[in-house]
């Protein structure tokens, strides 16, 4: 099995506390069926919507973010389990994220020897 790195995004834009209560039920459940499954190898976090930077020099020269060219803001991220892409993609399946007109962004994790 490798390992795949599932970043989450979605527009910014504002949600009522029941549209919050309600996505996060669902993301459980997801993340629920991830872990029984054994396709869940990091559950990650949810990342601050407010702020951030990217750095695009070694100097330290920076711009504001969350992000820099696009509307769609990593919200958070998983780490997968999965045999190769295609079943990574098949694992996003009724992800939550659809429903807020999000996208998940799926990169293989590189292993490096010891």
């Amino acid at each position: 099995m490798s390992e795949f790195v599932f970043l989450y995004r979605r527009p910014a834009k504002d949600r009522t506390v029941q549209q919050m209560q309600e996505s996060m039920q669902k993301w459980q459940a997801w993340v629920k069926k991830m872990e029984q499954s054994g396709h869940l190898a990091n559950y990650g976090q949810p990342l601050d919507t407010k702020g951030g930077r990217v750095v695009k020099d070694k100097q330290g020269g920076y711009t504001d973010g969350p992000y820099a060219e696009t509307k769609d803001i990593v919200v958070g991220y998983s780490v997968v389990r999965a045999k190769d892409y295609d079943e990574a993609v098949a694992l996003t399946n009724g992800h939550p994220i659809f429903d807020q007109d999000g996208m998940i962004e799926i990169r293989p994790v590189f292993k490096m020897e010891a």
